[in-house]
Order: structure tokens, then sequence, then C-alpha cells
């Protein structure tokens, strides 16, 4: 990959991580696997408002989604997820 793709696609990334919505639904999805519905619970909003920012995220390779019958259940993509979450909480913390 080009440098300048690549960093251009870092700097994609960081745009999706900028939004507050976001961050929090990754937060919750630290603690495993969820359904849209409990997601939206946990943060007290609409399922369609998750939705919204859930396919963005999974766009980004930052959610993976299985189906179990009905229920779709989201979770972090990847390690490198949890670990971006973590260093920037780190980071901001000091």
């Amino acid at each position: 990959m080009e440098a300048f793709e690549t960093v251009k696609n870092l700097s994609d990334l960081f745009k999706v991580l900028g939004d507050t919505t976001r961050l929090r639904i990754l937060e919750v999805l630290t603690e495993g696997e969820l359904a849209v519905g409990e997601i939206a619970d946990q943060l007290q909003m609409t399922t369609s408002a998750i939705s919204h920012q859930l396919r963005l995220l999974k766009s980004n390779k930052l959610v993976k989604n299985r189906r179990d019958g009905k229920n779709i259940l989201y979770s972090l993509d990847d390690q490198h997820v949890l670990e971006i979450l973590t260093i920037g909480l780190e980071h901001v913390k000091e």
C-alpha cells in the first residue's frame, strides 16, 4: 500500500473514532457480544441510532457481527480494536 493511501486510511479510522457515540458503543462491546437492543438499552439510545452507528463501525472493520437464530450479535472486530481503545484511554488519563 502506498504511503499516502496508508496515511489516508489512518485518518479515516481516526474520523470514525472521533464520535462519542461510536466510542461508547465500542466501549460497551469490550465486555462481549451484544445485540443492537442490548447496546441501545445500555447507552439509553434508540435501536435505530445504534444500528446506524454499527453499520459505520462494521464498514470500517471495527466491529463484526454473527447471527444467532433471529438475533444478530455484535462484537469488536479483533484484538487491535481493543488495543486502540486501551492505549487511547491510557493516553488521555495521563
